[in-house]
């Protein structure tokens, strides 16, 4: 049975938008393991499979203020699944009901006013919303945006206190930082941006010229966490980069005091990560699950083919050369049809219901919890890193501010494939870089 000729889900043929129960709270953002904003690779259906498998909380790709501004909101009356449609009928953005009280919007931004309307536009049906500060492509930063913004702060609080001033109450307003040369300037700004009243400040522990082959300055973290803990906010802090997992959050929470541990590119590979048992055999475990939903959500067949060919695991129960057969299968299919042979015959359907009841036990009995490794189970020179690191200095090679030329791309902030929607140039592979026609599943009860 083809997609389409699925009936709909009830109450599905309606508009309609979930309503959160509570909308999130610093705490919300605490103890938990969360999914990292990347274009292209942050995809609804990953963003889906990452909460089932246990991440608190998802970030959507960097979506540029101007790309959402006019778009269209599109229903799917088969899965749920909402599009905001631009010109030429492509999907800017895509979302879906079941993920609402975990999803964070992320913008790109150099106007206040712009920003604002952006969050507007999409607020209905997000939890939060983002500035990134922290994209260090040229697409991002010469238009002003991004990792450009470490070097503006007025305009980057005077964004993030617009957003908090604008948006209601209900929809938290965070944003995610590349470290700066020093500790100083990165406590500096810092403080300033706590001062805009974000629920969430997430940092990057790399510079804006760090090359992601570079091992992130973890070390640096705990003197920032400790600073901001003597400002007295009500915020949650979140770290970002180099953290593979769940025992790896654990034990980066340990080292630097962070709230919570942001993953990139090891959930790029798989999105199971967020749990502490990580699905191995990834050929006949994920990706067939992963090809399923993605039909039923109607994501776009290259998004979905983009994300399955990221995926690397462990094998356990499979032999390389059948794992060799199902990758060969998708690098030469053209649609989803070209792959029923590895889908089999659980349906879509079942599987978006299946990542719903765990969604619904999770509103039931609390959210997943990630608690920082005791100190006692670190190895001698983890147990040092705990202690603040002495200030960093400028060096030839880590300048304060560099060129845009001189930007590089980190699976942490961004795919080193593409940029992000809405970005100017428009990537050459279309703006539509997470493409699907819209639904929304109707309201969980």
């Amino acid at each position: 049975m083809s997609r389409r000729s699925a009936s709909p889900l009830p109450e599905a043929r309606e508009a309609k938008r979930r309503k959160i129960a509570m909308p999130l709270t610093p705490e919300d953002y605490k103890n938990g393991v969360v999914l990292a904003p990347m274009v292209r690779s942050s995809a609804l259906p990953t963003r889906l499979m990452s909460l089932k498998y246990g991440a608190k909380l998802v970030w959507g790709p960097e979506i540029v203020d101007k790309a959402i501004l006019h778009a269209k909101r599109v229903v799917d009356p088969v899965s749920g699944t909402i599009s905001y449609m631009g010109q030429q009928s492509k999907a800017m953005f895509t979302c879906h009901p079941l993920e609402k009280p975990y999803f964070i919007f992320q913008i790109g931004s150099a106007n206040p006013d712009l920003a604002v309307q952006a969050a507007k536009v999409v607020m209905e049906d997000v939890a939060g919303v983002e500035l990134n500060c922290g994209c260090p492509k040229p697409f991002s930063t010469s238009g002003g945006m991004g990792a450009a913004l470490l070097s503006t702060p007025d305009l980057l609080c005077s964004i993030l206190s617009a957003l908090r001033r604008e948006l209601p109450p209900h929809i938290s307003v965070s944003a995610k930082i590349r470290l700066l040369s020093t500790q100083d300037e990165t406590k500096a700004l810092v403080s300033r941006i706590l001062d805009t009243g974000v629920n969430c400040l997430t940092i990057h522990c790399r510079t804006r010229s760090m090359r992601k082959t570079e091992p992130a300055r973890i070390e640096r973290m705990r003197e920032i966490v400790e600073y901001i803990r003597t400002l007295g906010k009500d915020v949650a802090i979140v770290q970002n980069g180099d953290c593979v997992g769940y025992e790896d959050a654990r034990k980066i929470r340990a080292i630097t005091g962070a709230d919570s541990c942001m993953i990139a590119t090891a959930a790029e590979s798989n999105p199971s990560v967020f749990s502490p048992t990580p699905l191995a055999d990834l050929e006949q475990t994920l990706i067939p699950s992963y090809l399923r939903l993605s039909k039923f959500l109607n994501n776009h067949w290259a998004s979905t083919k983009f994300s399955v060919s990221q995926f690397k695991g462990t094998h356990k129960a499979t032999t390389k050369a059948s794992s060799k057969q199902v990758r060969e299968g998708i690098i030469k299919a053209r649609r989803y049809e070209d792959v029923d042979s590895i889908v089999g015959s659980w349906s879509g359907e079942e599987e978006l219901r299946t990542i719903e009841r765990v969604v619904l036990e999770r509103e039931r009995n609390g959210p997943p919890l990630c608690l920082p490794m005791p100190v006692e189970e670190l190895s001698p020179s983890e147990q040092a890193l705990v202690k603040p690191q002495p200030d960093s200095k400028p060096t030839d090679t880590e300048p304060a501010i560099v060129s845009t030329t001189e930007a590089v791309v980190d699976k942490d902030d961004a795919s080193s494939t593409s940029t992000a929607v809405g970005a100017d140039p428009v990537s050459k592979s279309g703006v539509a870089l997470e493409n699907g026609l819209g639904v929304l599943l109707p309201a969980v009860n």
